[in-house]
């Protein structure tokens, strides 16, 4: 995958993406002061100015917000109040929750301050995850949000191409409806990242009926939903059967995918977040993400693992997912 194309795409798009670990995270600073000098984003820090600027003297020229100083802090406590009356948040308990780097900058998202957010580095992909889930919610309601993590670099079988794993990060045992909706975002994900052809592989412990199984049977109903889109896609396959173009010959010769899928929608998180992970340390390929799916603005989840060249790559992918949802 062409990284640097990425990043071009993302200058191009002009966006604010907020950073609420900056103050308490060295990957995110050293990705940010990059981001900033290549103008690949807009950076808006969360913090104490004078926190920041100790911690880093570059700093200093940086947008920053400060929680506790922050001039519209009570309507954006009132704001976040009125999403959570259901579950009976109060005014105080809005201010309270603000102070938290997560919830504040997810509000400042969800209120237009910054056109998406990326965080994770430093806490785990609930803490993340749930202020989104909570304050800007999927794009249809009563849909559900997922993920996909980009894996891309060179080995056997991969050449230079991409795959994208789905999902890897956010439901844990999805129906076959719920499968379906995550194919499709997946291709919209796949699309946005300016990635073309995409082909679509439902995963199982089965090639095409080759064994019996709740699972296998959940991937089939779920491949034959989603052929309808149109999409390249085959299923239920194993994993070199969708990837492996010489055992596709043998164990699934009508397949249209010939063994060259991108897609990997998975039956269980179980599977993605194993299967991306091992595909990143002991395949020797890239890994970024989790990329949320379905949200009606970006926030973006790192694995507490990943590198600073990892949260550079993943802001770049914020920014294209705020111009394909402005457009």
């Amino acid at each position: 995958m062409k990284i640097k194309k990425l990043y071009k795409l993302a200058r191009l798009s002009k966006k604010t993406i907020v950073f609420p670990e900056a103050a308490f995270s060295d990957r995110t600073v050293e990705a940010i002061k990059y981001l900033k000098k290549k103008k690949i984003v807009t950076p808006l820090l969360i913090g104490d100015e004078s926190a920041l600027a100790l911690r880093d003297q570059e700093l200093i020229n940086y947008d920053i917000i400060n929680p506790k100083t922050f001039t519209e802090l009570d309507r954006l406590a009132s704001r976040l109040a009125a999403k959570r009356k259901d579950k009976g948040m109060t005014l105080d308990e809005a201010k309270n929750l603000l102070l938290d780097p997560y919830y504040f900058a997810t509000m400042l998202v969800e209120e237009g301050y910054a056109d998406g957010m990326v965080a994770g580095a430093e806490a785990t992909t609930a803490r993340t995850v749930l202020p989104a889930l909570q304050i800007i919610k999927a794009k249809k309601k009563g849909a559900k949000v997922s993920s996909s993590v980009l894996l891309f670099g060179k080995n056997k079988f991969l050449a230079d191409k991409c795959i994208l794993i789905s999902d890897a990060g956010v439901i844990p045992n999805p129906t076959a409806d719920d499968i379906v909706q995550i194919a499709y975002d997946s291709v919209d994900t796949f699309q946005t990242l300016g990635l073309k052809d995409p082909k679509v592989a439902f995963l199982s412990y089965s090639s095409q009926g080759s064994a019996a199984g709740e699972s296998a049977e959940k991937m089939r109903v779920a491949y034959s939903k989603f052929r309808k889109s149109g999409v390249m896609c085959d299923g239920e396959l194993q994993l070199d059967s969708a990837l492996v173009p010489d055992v596709a010959k043998l164990k699934c010769p009508e397949s249209p995918l010939e063994g060259d899928a991108n897609i990997l929608i998975v039956p269980n998180l179980d599977t993605g977040n194993i299967l991306y992970k091992a595909m990143q340390y002991v395949g020797g390929l890239n890994a970024v993400g989790p990329i949320l799916q379905g949200l009606k603005k970006p926030v973006n989840d790192l694995s507490r693992g990943c590198s600073t060249q990892d949260i550079i790559t993943l802001t770049a992918i914020t920014a294209l997912q705020c111009e394909k949802e402005e457009k």
